[in-house]
Order: C-alpha cells, then structure tokens, then sequence
C-alpha cells in the first residue's frame, strides 16, 4: 500500500486533489493489488506546493517536479519500476497542462521501499504476510 509525495512550485497543478488520486490509481495498478478497500483506503498520494524559490537546478530553473513512492519491498520488479515512472510522469505532466513536464518530472526510480514490518495501518505495524492476511480474508468475505 504506497504513499506518493509530489513536490512542485505552486500553482503547478490545478486540480491537486484529481492529481492525487490519479497518482495513487496508477501506483495501485502497477502492484497488481486486487480493488479491496484495503488498499484502496491505503493507498494516498500527498501534494506539496513549494515556493518557486525554494526548488532550483543548477541554472536556476524551479520548473520541476519531484515524484517519490514508498512501497512494500519487492512489490515491483524492474519492469514495473520503468512503467510506473513513466506513467506517473505522464499523469504530472497532464495535471499541469504542460507535455513537456515530463521530461522534468524526477520520479524517484529506485522507489523507496519500507522494510518488512515497518507499516503502520491503524496503530499496527504490519508485515507483507500481514497485509497478504487481510487481503485473502477480504476477497474470501466479498
């Protein structure tokens, strides 16, 4: 169940909550995690409006867009780390009205991903067996 933090100047994006959400469909997709309130509920993506001034690259340029995804450890092997980096960047450059955003959206490509035990869902630190677990018992109660 990832989180996705998006860190662009202000005013980047018009619609940040339709942004959001369409960044988090596309990461749940990508994990192949069947549609079940349990990761749909869990699954959120976080906008984060900066000053202009507070992103630049060495040219001075703040016209860029970070993307970072935190994720369960081995949920995505290579060829879904290269489709979802893309698609994600694609959904940024889309919410901005600017196709040449892509090309400036730095997608965390190694993804970060949280060590077995270390997510907490209601109070309780979960492990993959955990989430499998509850997963297995939603499906088996729909």
């Amino acid at each position: 169940m990832p989180m996705i933090d998006v860190y662009a100047a202000a005013g980047t994006f018009p619609d940040s909550h339709r942004l959001a959400q369409n960044l988090a469909a596309a990461v749940m997709r990508w994990e192949e995690v069947p549609e079940l309130p349990l990761f749909a509920n869990n699954t959120a993506a976080f906008i984060h409006d900066l000053d202009a001034a507070a992103i630049s690259n060495v040219a001075g340029e703040s016209n860029y867009v970070r993307v970072q995804v935190l994720t369960p450890a081995g949920v995505l092997d290579r060829n879904k780390q290269l489709g979802v980096v893309k698609e994600l960047a694609d959904i940024v450059a889309a919410a901005a009205g600017d196709p040449s955003l892509s090309e400036r959206t730095w997608v965390l490509v190694f993804l970060t991903e949280s060590p077995e035990g270390g997510w907490g869902i209601g109070g309780h630190a979960s492990t993959n067996a955990d989430i499998a677990a509850e997963a297995r018992a939603a499906l088996a109660g729909r």
